[in-house]
């Protein structure tokens, strides 16, 4: 499991996360809501390792080994994969390739490409002449050859037409392994235990959530987590009252 410990996070001279406490099991998904600026990508990217982040206290552990220090190849390796919500375009570098090393054990990386409808990009350099679905999906298909236990989403919605995302979601739910549903011989509290990943999805807009199931929901306002509840709930109490007035209220409860 993830477990995050009263971290505090600084880049430069600024608080970017105080005390933030959060703990994803094996098997559920987490969303995190929150305007922009309010330290969202800030966490995720501290969770990936990138050393601008400097932790100033509090500790992270991952699989019950405490990955606070630890560089960001180590963490991969571990099983902690991320989608960014910009990655950078890479000339000279192919997707077949950069998916070959996310796979790392000779996976059939055509077969991969063919269930995101990424064919025709795997010869062309990573993301370069890419629309925005179509840097999405290439972030999907690393994703899918890498196979993290642990999968970090940073608005896979943003700048994403009404075509792609239903693929996306789609994909992510796979990812995920929440595209089962109940059937005569599975239960749900079946299905549940037989989760092992775990994600955590950011999102600004909420839209995410009519593609993608998750088992909590919590915001983040200017670096402070609150509001932990059903993340359908916490979206409509975002719509009805605001960021800043729902985390008040969750902070009072």
């Amino acid at each position: 499991m993830l477990v995050i410990e009263d971290l505090q996070v600084m880049m430069g001279d600024k608080e970017l996360l105080k005390h933030i406490d959060l703990e994803i099991r094996p098997g559920e998904t987490h969303i995190l809501f929150g305007p922009n600026g309010s330290g969202k990508t800030s966490l995720i990217m501290t969770i990936m390792g990138y050393p601008q982040y400097r932790v100033t206290y509090g500790k992270i552990y991952f699989k019950g080994e405490d990955i606070t220090n630890m560089p960001i190849d180590e963490r991969a390796r571990l099983g902690i994969g991320m989608s960014y919500q910009r990655p950078p375009s890479i000339k000279g570098l192919k997707t077949r390739h950069m998916v070959e090393i996310c796979a790392g054990d000779g996976a059939d990386v055509d077969s991969l490409a063919g269930r995101i409808n990424m064919n025709s990009f795997l010869d062309r350099d990573i993301n370069v002449g890419f629309s925005g679905g179509e840097i999405k999906r290439s972030e999907l298909l690393q994703l899918m050859a890498q196979k993290p236990d642990l999968l970090l989403f940073d608005e896979p919605e943003s700048g994403v037409d009404l075509e792609n995302i239903v693929l996306i979601g789609n994909m992510i739910n796979e990812l995920l392994e929440r595209d089962n549903t109940p059937t005569k011989d599975k239960s749900v509290k079946e299905i549940k235990k037989a989760r092992s990943r775990m994600g955590l999805v950011i999102t600004h807009t909420g839209f995410i959530l009519d593609y993608v199931t998750a088992d909590q929901g919590q915001v983040l306002y200017d670096g402070v987590l609150a509001c932990k509840s059903n993340p359908v709930e916490i979206f409509k109490q975002i719509k009805s009252v605001g960021y800043e007035e729902c985390v008040r209220c969750g902070s009072e409860t």
